[in-house]
């Protein structure tokens, strides 16, 4: 996928700097890892420190540090998930901030202009995220309204005029909307029927590329590999396809094998910090008694600094102690682990070797962990 900040391979996973920020890492540390690209959000940061502060910076990879790829998602999710006294109209959503509670009403209109500010190399469509499980005519209303502004936020892709100049890679130069794609996201929950007619109209609208939203929200993970495995078909190729908040090791590697190319998720970060740390053969709980006394690195084999210099035992000493410490290099190790994961997975395609990769990890590797 190419993007103005480089060439990004896929499939790729996408950590999340919801603020602009990846927790306890440093831009440079998460590309040092092998970070193509990242995950920031339009809600949280219109709602603070607001996109003209960011704007004024030179846009968010300036702002931030960060010279590879951003993906912004449109807020819409979150608008639903975090904000109070939502009122969802056709025109827009009306919410309060779940910082202060300032009333804001986002319109896909608003969503493509923050997002512009930003300057991140793919915009989201605003879209309705609805809750699981639903009536069928909530997933109706919201795949309807979904269609109606992708399409608005596609008119509204750099129609306002903008003479701003950003910082592109540390050089500044001019920047230009175009320069930034815009996917579509189709809606839909588990229903077949609906997935296929919310892809359908998107495509027919047309976008650089096309992301499964609404996913990862409840449903049995049979189920959403279902939807994904249904949905994919009605998706053009060689657009690249988006599997938003799916972050699972073995859902990543269920998803790949049907064909999805960019993922995010809060998961190696916000469990990092939690003390759940990833391994080719599960996900370690470094609280368990069991590590008290246990001298290994967290996943033997891993290369990660984290691995080659402590043990597991100090890793628990650190979560109990609630030192800094261990969230830094909780961090480090997951991210390792996933950025790696990918590199196997694109390397495994290269070589036409992914069925016996993707039966040799799922083999090994326990989600229940321990």
């Amino acid at each position: 996928m190419e993007t103005p900040h480089g060439t990004v391979e896929t499939p790729v996973f996408c950590p999340v700097a919801s603020q602009g920020t990846i927790k306890a890492m440093t831009p440079e540390e998460v590309q040092d890892l092998g970070g193509q690209a990242i995950l920031s959000n339009t809600y949280h940061l219109y709602l603070r420190p607001g996109q003209e502060t960011i704007r004024k910076h030179g846009g968010l990879h300036a702002f931030m540090n960060w010279s590879g790829a951003i993906i912004t998602d449109s807020g819409g999710y979150q608008v639903f998930s975090l904000a109070n006294l939502k009122k969802v109209r056709d025109d827009g959503v009306e919410f309060q901030s779940h910082i202060d509670g300032s009333r804001h009403t986002f319109t896909p209109e608003l969503a493509v202009r923050v997002q512009e500010a930003l300057g991140s190399d793919v915009m989201m469509v605003l879209d309705e995220c609805p809750p699981y499980p639903c009536s069928p005519e909530q997933l109706r209303e919201a795949v309807r309204r979904t269609t109606e502004w992708a399409r608005r936020c596609k008119s509204a892709r750099g129609s306002h005029d903008d003479s701003t100049r950003r910082l592109r890679n540390g050089v500044e130069g001019a920047a230009r909307q175009t320069d930034q794609a815009l996917f579509g996201i189709v809606q839909g929950g588990i229903d077949a029927d609906l997935r296929r007619a919310s892809a359908e109209s998107l495509v027919e609208i047309g976008f650089d590329g096309y992301a499964l939203g609404g996913l990862s929200v409840g449903e049995p993970k049979t189920a959403m590999l279902e939807t994904v495995e249904a949905t994919l078909p009605h998706l053009p190729i060689p657009s690249p396809r988006y599997l938003m908040g799916v972050g699972a090791p073995e859902d990543i590697i269920e998803s790949i094998h049907r064909g999805i190319d960019i993922f995010d998720c809060i998961i190696p970060t916000r469990h990092a910090r939690t003390g759940i740390l990833y391994g080719h053969t599960g996900p370690v709980k470094i609280m368990h008694q069991r590590y008290r006394e246990d001298s290994s690195p967290i996943d033997p084999g891993c290369g990660c600094y984290a691995c080659r210099h402590f043990s597991r035992s100090y890793l628990r000493h650190l979560h109990a102690a609630k030192e800094i410490l261990a969230a830094r290099l909780g961090t480090i190790h997951n991210l390792h682990f996933y950025f790696s994961l990918l590199r196997e997975s694109r390397e495994a395609i290269r070589q036409g070797a992914w069925p016996a990769f993707r039966t040799r990890f799922l083999a090994a590797y326990d989600p229940s962990g321990g």
